[in-house]
């Protein structure tokens, strides 16, 4: 035996408590396709002359010919396989998206089964499986589809197919059936940013063209969201389908139905619960405010559904839901705005007196909108008794000096609102600190001094409340 030490093949290091942000920041971005149908034999496909290149009266039968040669999928994955093939479907795409831009009298009833046929040979399929098991959209590359550049070619005939003047609802419904639209949705958890861009644009398209299959659609994003937020809290085409959804409800007529109020309540403020809520929030908020301006009477239901779902341990979400509830705010009537006042209010003051700076912030910059700032001070004397326990102890107390300062104009504000009221609350905590400093030892802990200061507050809060109410 040879003394000589054997050097063993590198292995990588195996860290149990390696943080996921770093093992994330060596992932590149991968490609997929889970196009499956090669036979694994080379393809031939049989050159056609051009279009252009043939009379008027033979183009709408070369053209079907064209379709039918483009139902042949090709295996992405074998980089090395089919490249004279594969370019020549390319061209022959990029040949027919150009022809159904520009041409006329191409579109005969034949023509709608083989277009139909053509474009779910290539889109449908079954989406690969992630290839990380904690993948984190908001963090990791997408798996990118392989056979894009054949893809999106049938994308962008199949728009312009939609888009033609050409078209025919009446024919093409036989053919864009409740199935094909079913195929289409689950194509929206694709990882490739790209594809769902494009389905994004498909769906809305056939939403707008086929009346009768508008219910449909509805309902069955209905059902994908519901399996989003109680089933799987995944689904990377939420944004995408909030986004449609979005025009959708703009066109909502008046008044409107409980479907549409119910999928409101049920569906839309639940969506705030999940983990990913970043991903989708702006299209989230916007589709909510949508529904606001067309019916009012649904800002309490709504703001109920907010504070019901507001985040406990998440900073980055509460300032997400701060956001969301200016922009309610800034539609809401004075009507709505009194029937929520205290519930939302006593959020806001927790907000304030948050030790995340930038929740605090978020919170305090309401003062700064002029339209809450009118609504605030028709209501001051119910909103000011609210908040002015909150913002006294943060004045004293706060780490932030951009916080205390932001405090500062927020109760200058209140009090040339209602100086009243301000001077009677100022009274009331003056009165409490003199109480509690010839009562309590002197070496009391400071601590101990601000929660029995807090409970004087809020007594003296409650009494004026209770005083309020009787004099009115």
């Amino acid at each position: 035996m040879s003394s000589a030490a054997t050097t063993p093949p590198s292995v990588d290091k195996v860290d149990g408590f390696s943080r996921k942000s770093v093992r994330k920041a060596k992932q590149k971005r991968s490609q997929s396709s889970s196009q499956f149908r090669s036979q694994g034999k080379p393809i031939e496909l049989t050159p056609l002359p051009l279009l252009k290149d043939v009379p008027a009266q033979e183009q709408p039968d070369l053209f079907l010919k064209k379709l039918q040669q483009c139902c042949t999928v090709f295996d992405f994955m074998d980089t090395l396989s089919d490249l004279k093939m594969k370019e020549y479907k390319r061209s022959t795409l990029n040949e027919l998206v150009d022809y159904v831009t520009v041409s006329r009298g191409y579109l005969t009833e034949q023509a709608y089964p083989e277009v139909v046929k053509m474009v779910s040979y290539n889109i449908f399929r079954t989406l690969p499986p992630s290839d990380s098991n904690e993948f984190d959209p908001e963090e990791d590359e997408p798996t990118l589809e392989a056979s894009w550049p054949h893809l999106q070619l049938v994308y962008e005939f199949f728009i312009r197919f939609l888009e033609s003047q050409e078209f025919q609802p009446s024919i093409a419904k036989k053919y864009i059936d409740q199935k094909f639209v079913l195929q289409l949705l689950e194509l929206f958890d694709s990882e490739d940013p790209r594809e769902r861009d494009y389905l994004k644009t498909v769906l809305h398209r056939i939403y707008g063209k086929f009346l009768g299959l508008r219910a449909f659609i509805r309902k069955q994003i209905n059902n994908i969201f519901l399996r989003f937020v109680y089933e799987t809290e995944h689904f990377n085409g939420v944004a995408e389908l909030l986004e449609i959804l979005g025009s959708i409800i703009n066109g909502f007529a008046l008044p409107l139905k409980a479907e549409h109020k119910q999928f409101l309540v049920k569906v839309l403020i639940p969506l705030h619960t999940v983990r990913s809520l970043s991903l989708f929030h702006a299209q989230l908020a916007y589709c909510i405010v949508q529904f606001l301006e067309k019916d009012p009477t649904l800002t309490e239901p709504v703001i109920r559904g907010l504070l019901k779902f507001w985040p406990k341990t998440c900073s980055q979400k509460e300032v997400m839901f701060l956001g969301e509830l200016e922009e309610i705010l800034d539609v809401i009537e004075p009507t709505q705005f009194v029937k929520i006042q205290e519930p939302l209010f006593k959020q806001i003051s927790k907000c304030v007196s948050s030790p995340h700076f930038q929740v605090a912030e978020r919170a305090l910059y309401y003062w700064n909108n002029e339209y809450i700032m009118s609504l605030i001070e028709e209501n001051s004397n119910v909103i000011l008794p609210i908040m002015f326990a909150s913002l006294y102890r943060i004045s004293k107390e706060h780490w932030n000096p951009a916080i205390v300062a932001l405090v500062y104009n927020v109760l200058k504000a209140f009090m040339e609102m209602n100086s009243t009221l301000f001077d009677e609350l100022t009274s009331d905590v003056s009165q409490g600190l003199s109480f509690y400093r010839e009562t309590l030892r002197l070496d009391e802990k400071p601590e101990r001094l601000l929660c029995l200061l807090e409970i004087k507050l809020e007594l003296c809060v409650t009494q004026w409340k209770r005083n309020a109410s009787i004099t009115s």
